[in-house]
């Protein structure tokens, strides 16, 4: 593709973008939200914990959950096909093919229920309760054997989970991202 094509995909686009505001104001397209239908969709968890709702779960209460919910895409135990492996991995994100799962990669145990609660089972995101959310955040945790069997992760103790690459990331050192709830509390 050339500059020149490209140039006219994204004056195209632009156009788009511009005619859509332009119809909603001039015809009252689309309405206002409300407070109830804003909060239905503020769902994110940071990694300090701020935004996890109340509930609780295991590794024993999330096994015939994720069973049920995310085997047949991720595997019986988490190894993938068809789709992303969940479980292994740790220690080859520095070499020529890293496997990067929820043991491996992620940083913080809050984003891994974040994106379950969000994004998964993949057929029918959010569909999940907040329990089945913690049961299946913990026997992934379980399987990457970063938690007990039997522990219990809710809203005080999901956050205090160090994964195993909890610090393998660079912080931004801009000083305009104030808003960064790990940027002193969270060095090791």
């Amino acid at each position: 593709m050339s500059k020149y094509d490209f140039s006219k995909i994204l004056l195209a686009v632009l156009i788009s973008l511009s005619s859509s505001a332009l119809l909603a104001q001039t015809y009252g397209v689309g309405k206002t939200l409300t407070n109830k239908e804003i909060e239905g969709w503020n769902i994110d968890v940071r990694p300090d914990g701020q935004g996890l709702p109340k509930g609780s779960g295991s590794a024993v209460t999330g096994k015939p959950l994720y069973v049920q919910y995310c085997a047949a895409c991720h595997g019986q135990n988490g190894e993938g096909k068809p789709s992303n492996q969940l479980v292994g991995g740790r220690g080859s994100l520095n070499t020529a093919k890293p496997i990067m799962t929820v043991g491996s990669y992620w940083p913080y145990a809050t984003i891994v229920f974040d994106y379950i609660n969000r994004a998964m089972p993949f057929h029918a995101p959010q569909s999940l309760k907040p329990d089945e959310v913690y049961g299946i955040t913990a026997y992934l945790l379980y399987l990457n054997q970063i938690i007990p069997e039997n522990e219990i992760l809710d809203v005080k103790t999901l956050p205090k989970v160090v994964m195993p690459n909890r610090y393998g990331f660079i912080s931004d050192p801009r000083p305009d991202l104030h808003n960064n709830p790990c940027r002193d509390s969270c060095k090791p």
